[in-house]
């Protein structure tokens, strides 16, 4: 079944995502056409991830957090991120002016 123009968006979005660099679910939702689809980015990772192998541990919320609920998730996300360089805190935290990915599209402030 054939997806939406901005679930394409979405996904495209996702797999351009460079190594050792991070997104936010806004930003992503903002460069596939849909400021406010945030939610949709999320639910487009959490549904499609295995099947077109998204990278979905780049993808963080818009405070750099990691967004994964269950602790070991959030262990393995901080993993694959170190494993590219991606600092991540104890807490969690990714710091957006280091690792945030740019684009032409998105050189603005979040």
């Amino acid at each position: 079944m054939p997806h939406s123009e901005f679930t394409e968006n979405i996904l495209n979005a996702i797999r351009s995502i460079p190594e050792g660099k991070v997104c936010t679910y806004g930003l992503i939702a903002r460069l596939a056409g849909n400021p406010r689809g945030a939610r949709q980015v999320s639910w487009t990772l959490h549904s499609m991830t295995m099947k077109y192998d998204l990278p979905w541990y780049r993808v963080v919320n818009s405070k750099g957090t990691l967004s994964v609920t269950e602790p070991d998730g959030k262990e393995y996300q901080k993993h694959l991120l170190g494993q590219e360089g991606v600092e991540v805190s104890d807490n969690y935290e990714v710091d957006l002016d280091n690792y945030l990915w740019k684009t032409n599209n998105n050189n603005y402030h979040l």
